[in-house]
């Protein structure tokens, strides 16, 4: 189900038919090293996990992590969306891509369409975002979406310390 369209993306529902590019996007280094090992290791692993994570938050809270598809090729070439933690008081705002698509304003674009939608459909007024210490890009890219760096907190789940942003919807 397509839920927004940015100039050149599309962000729709993960469903069990982008299994294998599930599996592909969290075996990045990348995603491991900044986001973190989810052990999804086969297709059937990667459908179960889009089952429990995916389709139960857009089930349970309706909104969740989007793919975002390039219009041009239909092309999925990563997540974008929105997760609720327990331990955070807010949603915060998510987004990671194959690397053979990073550095060219997908994530942004992505983002910003994601928090216009989370504001203006969602009625989010408060938007929160986490990075490990050591992911500068990620945070770079936030402070171009006008997040403010909080301060450094521990999540329940985190092994180290994150970095805490926040943006005022309002």
């Amino acid at each position: 189900m397509k839920l927004l369209e940015t100039e050149r993306a599309i962000l729709r529902e993960v469903t069990k038919d982008d299994a294998e590019f599930i599996l592909d996007l969290l075996n990045q280094p990348s995603f491991i090293k900044y986001i973190g090992d989810r052990n999804v290791r086969t297709i059937e692993e990667a459908r179960e996990y889009i089952e429990s994570r995916f389709t139960e938050n857009y089930k349970k809270f309706g909104f969740g992590m989007w793919a975002v598809e390039l219009k041009e090729t239909n092309t999925t070439v990563g997540i974008c969306g929105f997760v609720k933690r327990d331990s955070l008081p807010e949603v915060d705002i998510g987004f990671a891509l194959l690397p053979q698509f990073e550095g060219k304003g997908y994530a942004f674009e992505s983002a910003a369409g994601a928090l216009e939608y989370g504001r203006n459909v969602l009625n989010f007024k408060r938007v929160l975002a986490i990075t490990s210490k050591g992911n500068e890009t990620s945070g770079r890219l936030l402070g171009k979406l006008d997040f403010k760096f909080e301060r450094l907190i521990s999540l329940p789940d985190a092994y180290e310390e994150v970095k805490l942003f926040s943006y005022s919807a309002s």
